[in-house]
């Protein structure tokens, strides 16, 4: 089993969205017994939170529904099992650098890193632009690259 985490500040926009995309492409791809996925935040800002209206609008016009979501914090048990923690910015970095023990580092992603001519670009936060539609964009640009290379890691 694979578990994939996505993670951004408040865990309203970019990372439920993630999560639903992720999942509708791990179940299109019949690995639901073989990758897990989940949504946390780095910050405790929005904690119990649903949803930002904007990212439930831009997947509900894609079939999508996120509106059972709760935001919350990343956990120890979040990271420890996590194989790979898909994030959306290099803030999102920062602060994992600073909650993650050293020897976990290596599980931390900028979404667009498994596009290496892309490596180092950011997600940047719908909460702020509204664009729910460019994030929506990016995470399909990204993400069934993400699922390729998570199951090239399955056992």
């Amino acid at each position: 089993m694979q578990n994939v985490l996505f993670v951004c500040l408040g865990n309203i926009c970019r990372s439920p969205m993630a999560e639903a995309m992720f999942q509708r492409l791990i179940n299109q791809a019949g690995l639901q017994s073989k990758i897990q996925t989940e949504s946390v935040a780095t910050s405790n800002w929005e904690e119990g939170n649903p949803p930002h209206p904007g990212a439930q609008h831009i997947l509900a016009e894609h079939g999508l529904s996120i509106a059972n979501h709760r935001s919350r914090p990343i956990t120890t048990a979040d990271y420890d099992q996590a194989d790979w923690i898909i994030t959306m910015d290099r803030e999102n970095v920062a602060n994992l650098r600073e909650l993650l023990p050293t020897n976990q580092y290596y599980k931390i992603h900028l979404a667009y890193d498994v596009i290496p001519t892309e490596s180092g670009k950011e997600i940047p936060d719908p909460w702020y632009s509204h664009n729910f539609a460019l994030t929506y964009r990016q995470l399909a640009e990204v993400l069934p690259l993400w699922l390729a290379k998570v199951q090239q890691n399955l056992s």
